[in-house]
């Protein structure tokens, strides 16, 4: 190389050098909080670039940037808001003082939690998610509904399905996705058989299971009501396939940019299972399925989102039936079972502050009933459309308003004769949620309703309140009326006797206390105590005409519940234990006098225990579930519900072990429910004359379940 040349190449890279120097901007400051206290570590850079820095001991920091156009300047901190200012890079020093406010948040702000245990997939704050329902050992593993019996609150009814909370029947609790109810959560059963719900855990990013004092967007549930909140687009490109002992499935799941759509089937046949396995029913046809769902998921703009959910399914089975009730004999009962379920919502934000919901359902459900040659059908179909607007106000605060309808249709007969009954429902709400301060929030609300068949109209007031009153403890406390259009049979028997309009709807008041403590993802201990009175419980009862109908029924329940997680003492474990207490009485529908219901134990103790073992790559599980007895009606027995059943006990097993097949994701599962195969009694049925009884005992003493389930396109 030639002096000159080196002379022309060290001028070159002075002139770029000092081109880039003059070029730079130095930007500089101090990032505080509310208090004026410096923040250390938090992260100061231009978005969109890769020019940044964090800052020093003192809240200090220093960067410099070439860009010359205007950036945002962004400032981030765990646990405070983010900040963002428009800055235009000249060359020339540019100093900051930026002070942060401190985010709302699980661990600085009250929630309220009276009377709901809220699972999500999104949020910090867990009770169950969707990974701890598939894997919760039980009655049913992998059961919506089943795992939820875990919980505080509830009651394990063995002799048929549904959640039965509070002291409240199964039907005074209310199943949504979306906003939207669900007719019929369960499959359709037979008479001492308990179905399982028909919705995997997996199509939801969050529940919110409330035992009582629930928000007054929801209505026509005397109890509780199970919020369920679906997923948005799939996260990614995927097929399943499910081998089991009780049949097949699989499904392709697609995901485009903004569009995902997910197309899945199962066929379920119980009499190769039924073989192994001994049963306590004399199955004629063990239950036999075929479903099929279709999800479709379309994010229409950068805040909107466009859901279709749509299932159908087919099912039958044939039993021979002994009742001794009847007259001590057998008799040949057949279902045929045709469910169909649409759901659609949308959702967007119309700027800022205000959001819009809308959705619709439709819902079919049509049963063939073969009872000793008689033909009998049921036919129920639900059609509802719902908008909710809200509006925030402030930082936390906002206010929801909305209304939805509902036209409700029921058919049945047997052989040659037909009636059918149509309720049309109408409901409008508003609720706002004010927050006073971090430590004190509350929700105020009203809902107002209005039933087509028995001409009648309601206003609800709900009214929660909750103080924090630490790091990671608070209380609360609820106050809510609840309202429910009497039972579909009871409408139908108050129509034949033309006497719709003189029902009014079922009531109960709602009064709870809740303390909860909880360190998020590691330890929550909870205690609630409440109250509940019923009025207006319809009674029926046989003149020497036909039967007829009131609303002079009621009662109360009472109780205090206890729960427990611990989910960091122990290396790789998680359990939770929760306990019940029952003290409950109604006069509602045929009974004699104020009494306990037979589906109400007074104590209930539920204990989840689940390990991952890395060695084997497994996860274990217990549960065990005890029910002191449940009171049942003995005609020899002068106090009506005076006698009462055997304490149930259920200790019951999963194990779950993660592998691969040809490369692929595969989770192998099994349970066993009822491990020790004690043989629980629900209750007795007596002869005509009541020197006879009969035990209402389990279908099966234990049930084992076996699959494997494989997924291509995820590791």
């Amino acid at each position: 190389m030639t002096k000159l040349q080196i002379i022309f190449i060290t001028v070159l890279t002075f002139c770029f050098t000092t081109a880039q120097v003059l070029g730079q901007t130095q930007l500089s400051g101090l990032v505080i909080d509310e208090k004026g206290e410096a923040l250390i570590g938090a992260n100061v850079s231009l978005e969109g670039t890769y020019d940044g820095t964090s800052t020093d001991v003192n809240g200090r920091f220093q960067f410099t940037t070439q860009e010359t156009k205007e950036v945002t300047l962004l400032v981030t901190y765990i646990s405070f808001i983010t900040y963002r200012q428009k800055i235009q890079p000249k060359g020339q020093a540019m100093t900051f003082t930026i002070k942060l406010r401190e985010e709302a948040n699980e661990l600085n702000t009250v929630v309220i939690t009276a009377g709901a245990f809220e699972a999500s997939d999104e949020k910090r704050v867990v009770v169950l998610n969707s990974v701890d329902i598939a894997t919760t050992a039980g009655g049913a593993a992998g059961d919506l509904f089943g795992a939820f019996q875990s919980l505080p609150g509830t009651q394990t009814v063995g002799e048929t399905e549904g959640l039965f909370v509070r002291g409240g029947a199964a039907n005074e609790t209310k199943t949504l996705i979306d906003g939207l109810t669900v007719q019929n959560p369960f499959y359709s059963s037979v008479p001492d058989v308990p179905q399982r719900g028909r919705f995997s855990p997996f199509l939801f990013k969050g529940t919110v299971f409330s035992t009582g004092g629930y928000s007054a967007q929801y209505g026509q549930a005397l109890s509780s009501v199970l919020v369920l909140k679906s997923q948005d687009l799939a996260d990614k490109t995927e097929t399943n396939i499910n081998l089991m002992t009780v049949g097949v499935g699989g499904g392709h799941t697609q995901r485009w940019e903004n569009t995902s759509l997910s197309l899945n089937a199962s066929y379920i046949n119980l009499r190769p299972a039924f073989a192994v396995i001994p049963q306590n029913r004399n199955w004629q046809k063990p239950p036999e399925n075929l479903e099929s769902s279709l999800i479709f998921r379309q994010k229409t703009s950068k805040t909107g989102m466009f859901k279709v959910y749509s299932t159908y399914a087919q099912s039958e089975l044939a039993m021979d039936y002994e009742d001794i009730s009847l007259g001590n004999t057998t008799n040949a009962l057949g279902l045929d079972n045709d469910n169909a379920y649409i759901n659609t919502t949308w959702r967007e934000a119309l700027d800022e502050h205000w959001m819009i919901q809308l959705g619709a359902s439709y819902s079919h459900d049509h049963d063939l009933i073969l009872l000793n040659g008689d033909r009998i059908f049921q036919q129920e179909r639900l059609q509802q459309g719902r908008v909710v607007l809200q509006r925030t106000i402030g930082e936390n605060s906002g206010i929801s308003f909305g209304g939805e309808v509902q036209k409700f249709n029921f058919d049945e007969g047997i052989n040659d004769l037909f009636r059918g009954l149509e309720e049309n429902y109408v409901a409008a709400f508003v609720e706002t949620e004010l927050f006073f301060t971090r430590k004190l929030a509350g929700r105020v609300g009203v809902r107002w309703e209005n039933s087509e068949m028995i001409q009648q109209q309601n206003i609800a007031p709900r009214v929660s309140l909750a103080y924090k009153t630490g790091k990671y403890s608070q209380v609360s406390t609820a106050y809510g009326l609840f309202y429910q259009t009497p039972q579909r049979d009871d409408l139908m028997q108050a129509q034949l006797n033309q006497t719709a309009s003189n029902l009014q709807f079922e009531q109960a008041a709602h009064y709870l206390v809740n303390y909860q403590w909880m360190i998020p993802g590691k330890r929550t201990f909870r205690v609630e105590a409440y109250y509940k009175q019923y009025d207006n419980l319809v009674k029926n009862f046989t003149t020497q005409t036909m039967p007829e109908l009131n609303n002079q029924g009621y009662g109360f329940a009472r109780g205090i519940e206890l729960f427990w997680r611990d989910k960091s003492t122990l290396k790789n474990v998680d359990y939770w234990i929760s306990y019940s207490f029952l003290d409950t009485q109604r006069d509602f529908q045929n009974f004699p006098t104020l009494a306990t219901p037979g589906f109400a134990a007074k104590h209930t103790v539920s204990a989840v225990y689940k390990q991952y073992f890395s060695a084997i790559n497994s996860f274990v599980g217990f549960t065990y579930t005890f029910n002191s007895g449940r009171p049942y009606f003995n005609p020899n027995n002068e106090t009506f519900h005076g006698d009462q059943t055997p304490a149930f006990h259920n200790l019951s097993l999963t194990y779950t072990y993660l592998t691969s097949v040809f490369n692929h994701s595969t989770i192998v599962f099994a349970s066993v429910n009822n491990l020790l195969g004690v043989q629980n009694v629900f209750g007795y049925r007596y002869s005509a004359d009541g020197r006879q009884r009969q035990p209402v005992g389990q279908a099966v003493d234990r049930n084992v379940f076996v699959g494997m389930f494989i997924t291509i396109g995820k590791k």
